[in-house]
């Protein structure tokens, strides 16, 4: 079946009153080995499943089969998918509240305090709620990545090494300092990241270290460099189209709510052992693993300083934010927040982390008025 016969289909699905209710369209342009798809959404239907007893019925999309990367807000904003995946840094002009706190990625390291964070701030924040609302989705949690590391063609350990090199970044804050350091930002999707290599129209890929295995990065990308370039967290992982939204009577939004905090500690957990797995396979397979040379983890860590020093400017005359310091400070306190709450707690144990995502996200959620507003 073609493309937009399919699409046509669902669509007329996703508009019959009696199949809304219960059965609705998800869609994650990842392949499901990637935890933003199996995790957070192969999975995710089942357990979204369970938890209504079978009255809510995802039906999930992955890959580029129904939307591209590019087209997944446009998408659930024209009903063609009901809940979706994007990530807002292809969408720069669209989400400029999700993009200015995203230019602080390459900042932070964690992806389990973050992705909680994130959530935390998206889902309170006025500024950002306000966003999603004008840009017609509900947004119900958050995804990130591990940090991304330099996986190459040919070595990439030092200031020399990297010079001249064609690095696939995912824009924001990286895409300058890979120019600064003499590197040309190649700003492409991550399916992408395989064939350029291949080809040899990119040189390295910054993505995370799970795609050596997920991906098959390792048949072409040998050379990986252990630093950290950053996570992406813009977006939602969970985006809903209102209309859909405000037809689930509040029993289900609630089951929603709950399905993303359980994936959401899911995501995290399964990442952490993929990257660890990636680098392991990637070692068996003949691959070289480095640590960065010293002059080219220090132009990052200074790069991080000059970050933080204008990220409200930034915020400003790029984004447009009128109220760039309130709006960062809050996403920074957010940041706090989740580092001091997961402090001592096991990273690895999902009901812990679900439990803390309901504790001090959800329960705070009214599920009669959130998203309705």
């Amino acid at each position: 079946m073609n493309v937009f016969l399919k699409t046509a289909i669902v669509a007329g699905l996703a508009a019959t009153p009696a199949m809304a209710e219960t059965s609705f369209i998800a869609n994650s342009f990842y392949d499901a080995a990637v935890p933003m798809s199996g995790e957070g959404y192969v999975k995710w239907a089942e357990l979204v499943k369970e938890l209504s007893d079978g009255e809510l019925m995802p039906e999930v999309y992955t890959g580029t089969v129904l939307l591209a990367p590019r087209a997944a807000l446009q998408g659930v904003r024209d009903n063609v998918a009901q809940v979706v995946h994007h990530a807002a840094i292809y969408t720069p002009s669209e989400l400029p509240v999700a993009n200015a706190v995203q230019e602080l990625g390459f900042n932070y390291s964690d992806p389990v305090s973050t992705i909680f964070a994130v959530t935390d701030f998206s889902m309170n924040n006025t500024e950002q709620l306000a966003e999603w609302k004008d840009k017609g989705v509900v947004y119900l949690g958050a995804y990130t990545t591990p940090p991304y590391i330099l996986m190459c063609s040919s070595p990439v350990r030092t200031l020399a090494e990297i010079k001249g090199k064609r690095v696939r970044t995912a824009g924001s804050a990286v895409s300058v300092w890979v120019e600064e350091v003499g590197g040309i930002p190649v700003n492409v999707p991550s399916s992408e990241m395989y064939t350029g290599l291949e080809r040899g129209t990119l040189d390295c890929a910054t993505n995370a270290a799970s795609d050596l295995v997920d991906r098959s990065l390792l048949e072409v990308a040998e050379h990986t460099t252990l630093l950290h370039t950053g996570m992406y967290w813009s977006g939602p992982q969970w985006g809903y189209n209102p209309s859909f939204w405000a037809g689930l009577s509040e029993t289900q939004r609630g089951v929603l709510m709950e399905a993303s905090a359980r994936s959401m500690a899911r995501m995290v957990i399964a990442y952490a052992m993929k990257v660890e797995n990636g680098l392991a396979k990637a070692e068996e397979a003949g691959g070289q693993v480095y640590e960065p040379a010293e002059d080219l983890a220090g132009s990052a860590d200074e790069f991080r300083d000059r970050v933080l020093a204008s990220v409200y400017d930034k915020a400003r005359e790029q984004y447009g934010l009128e109220n760039a310091e309130a709006v960062i400070d809050d996403f920074r306190g957010a940041m706090s927040k989740w580092q001091d709450l997961l402090a001592g707690v096991d990273l690895q144990d999902e009901d812990a982390l679900t439990a803390l995502a309901m504790e001090h996200i959800y329960n705070g959620i009214d599920p009669t008025t959130y998203g309705l507003e």
